[in-house]
């Protein structure tokens, strides 16, 4: 073995020419990315400096950790193997590989930031997961065929442009030891990093476009899939469990007419009506990002939410009412459960762990009900038919319906209006066999690419989000005018309310604004229209629906009837997958993962000071009981639809 190297060359220069393409790509990303979010980002020049310092510390990690196994290659090749027509072509060829993965991921980078204004996380090992419904996506939504041409240029390009130093680095005659060296000084990076470095280094500023702009996408991406839940006890402040329980007892107290275990973390209780219970069909339609500021009543144009903004004035409108979180399926979560956020990802993405809980469905169900969950999709994305089958719902999705039944559909699924139309035929066979009948319907249209049918809306389908929610808007008002020609409809309780809005990013790390949504209650002969005010979020919609119907039943869940309560007792929890918060309309305390509290002062849905909190504050404590022990009921298993058994034979 030759114990001089090639004077000039190096077998490493591949490498470090790959980091030096890695490392100058990212920078400029984080720069676009800046730049493109410089008003919300608002950096000071220390500031700034952390945002790249901590990124490049990131970005040299993460792409050590990349190297790796090429670096394994490149420090154990015989001579006579590195220096042959075969490894040329090898080399030149995992080169421009390597140059066309980065720039594909860093435009990758710059699609995600786009739409969710956060580097990779938790949606994005989902978009892995459920390549289809993406991959068809991003097909219908960007000149994908333009765009990766385009990409593999540039790479070959480059690729050629560096010809002559990876010609260099493979006529190189290195010994051992000189290729172990720098060997070694990367699996120390690696190493370092992957013992010591964690999210805490970007935890520089509140500012969360801050923390996300000093990240690294990759390096985000990994981490979501290896974390993609976290243990309450372990990442956030805690109480004592008496005083936890007490607290949560005493929260829910006036729900309850009896609590019904000994237990007493359990929140498992009967709600005892008085009077007739009435068997009135439900209708809940769950509207995919539809965001306040698209309604006539927040500012927008008329013409954008025409049927929406009439049905304001004929229904009970929720003026004050948030989403839980930031994904559809945290949304589902709420409204079928009743539970609040808990870390990590929602109880409809636990596989293994999502099934068996007492729902609105198996309540309904109880009573003598036929339970639906109808869905616009696949309904195996985001794990849905697992969950709502496993928890008391029949299934209907795209690929349950006929084809010919579909007149049209994008990456996400069926349009609206066929989506409702699925949800009246099922009406109609429900009602000839004389079973009422409680339908939870999910849609789609109001997302990426958004594209629908042609000739519904004014704007051009696939023309951006406003288009879509117009859309919306129609196909709403066409189910509407449909339903009204059914025997059934005089007898039936439409519901309409966001899962989240369309985009939930800000400066601070639960933005209240980005939380509010619409909700309206319909039944000309059943609900009289009303303003209803009243602070409350998503876990509030089954017990409400519940009281609507005035029935006595047994709950374990964690939301309030909103007629029933006061205007001081509103409260709405509101979190993602890190951060938890309750909000009592001035104050917002949050629960952050590292054990921290802050309280946020609100005004106008907008933070106007933010503080250090502590468990002496009620409303601290108050927000610790809420999710300290809804982590400890679902983690034991608590919330079981056997309880609804076996208190349906005691009775």
């Amino acid at each position: 073995m030759d114990k001089l190297v090639t004077p000039g060359t190096h077998r490493y220069r591949t490498v470090l020419l790959a980091f030096t393409v890695a490392i100058s790509l990212w920078t400029l990303v984080r720069l676009g990315l800046l730049v493109f979010s410089w008003n919300d980002a608002s950096p000071d020049f220390i500031q700034l400096l952390q945002i790249f310092s901590v990124g490049f510390i990131y970005d040299l990690v993460f792409f050590s950790f990349a190297t790796i196994l090429p670096c394994l290659y490149i420090t154990f090749a015989p001579n006579i193997i590195w220096r042959s027509k075969a490894n040329k072509f090898f080399i030149f060829s995992a080169f421009f590989i390597t140059i066309f993965i980065l720039i594909f991921g860093a435009t990758s980078e710059v699609i995600f930031w786009e739409e969710f204004n956060v580097r990779f996380n938790f949606i994005s090992v989902d978009y892995l997961i459920y390549r289809r419904e993406v991959v068809n996506n991003i097909i219908e939504s960007y000149p994908v065929f333009v765009i990766i041409p385009t990409i593999a240029a540039i790479a070959g390009l480059l690729t050629y442009q560096f010809r002559s130093v990876i010609n260099g680095a493979l006529a190189a005659k290195n010994s051992l030891i000189s290729s172990l060296l720098p060997f070694i000084c990367i699996l120390l990076v690696a190493t370092t990093g992957g013992l010591f470095l964690t999210s805490d280094l970007r935890d520089f500023s509140d500012n969360t476009y801050q923390k996300e702009l000093a990240a690294n996408g990759p390096y985000q991406f990994v981490s979501a899939f290896k974390n993609n839940e976290l243990d309450y006890y372990l990442f956030y402040r805690s109480l004592p469990e008496d005083s936890v329980n007490t607290i949560i007892r005493t929260e829910l107290a006036d729900t309850a007419e009896t609590f019904l275990s000994d237990n007493q973390h359990s929140i498992f209780r009967t709600v005892q009506r008085t009077g007739e219970e009435h068997k009135y069909n439900v209708i809940l339609v769950t509207i995919e990002s539809l965001t306040p500021k698209y309604l006539g009543r927040y500012g927008a144009r008329a013409e954008v939410t025409p049927n929406l903004n009439a049905l304001e004035k004929e229904s009970q409108f929720f003026t004050n009412m948030f989403a839980t979180g930031t994904r559809t399926t945290r949304g589902l979560e709420a409204l079928a459960l009743s539970i609040p956020p808990t870390p990590g990802r929602s109880i409809v993405k636990r596989s293994g762990n999502e099934k068996g809980y007492i729902s609105l469905g198996q309540i309904f169900n109880s009573k003598g009900y036929d339970s639906y969950y109808i869905y616009g999709g696949r309904g195996y994305f985001d794990n849905m038919n697992e969950f709502f089958s496993g928890n008391g719902y029949k299934i209907i999705d795209q690929a349950s319906v006929p084809n010919e039944d579909i007149g049209f559909e994008n990456a996400w699924g069926m349009a609206d209006e066929y989506l409702y139309n699925q949800a009246i035929k099922t009406a109609d066979v429900a009602y000839k066999s004389k079973k009422p009948f409680f339908f939870h319907v999910m849609t789609t249209s109001n997302h990426r690419p958004y594209t629908y049918p042609d000739n519904r809306v004014s704007i051009p389908s696939g023309d951006g989000r406003t288009g879509a929610v117009q859309y919306t808007d129609w196909a709403i008002g066409d189910f509407l005018k449909h339903a009204k020609t059914k025997p059934w409809f005089d007898n039936t309780i439409f519901v309409f309310i966001a899962d989240h809005q369309a985009s939930s990013a800000g400066r601070v790390n639960l933005p209240v604004r980005r939380y509010r949504i619409p909700m309206w209650i319909y039944a000309p002969k059943i609900v009289q229209p009303k303003l209803v005010e009243t602070l409350s979020s998503q876990i509030d919609v089954a017990p409400t629906i519940l009281g609507l119907l005035n029935w006595s039943y047994s709950s374990f869940f964690y939301g309030k009837d909103i007629a029933q309560m006061k205007p001081e007792e509103g409260r709405a929890l509101i979190g993602n997958y890190q951060y938890l918060g309750l909000f009592d309309g001035k104050r917002l305390a949050v629960l952050g993962p590292k054990k921290s509290i802050e309280i946020q002062t609100i005004k106008n849905d907008t933070t106007t000071n933010t503080v250090r909190g502590s468990t002496d504050d009620e409303l601290v404590r108050k927000a610790i009981s809420y999710y300290q022990n809804a982590a400890w009921v679902y983690k034991n298993k608590l919330n079981s639809d056997k309880l609804l058994e076996k208190q349906e034979a005691a009775q």
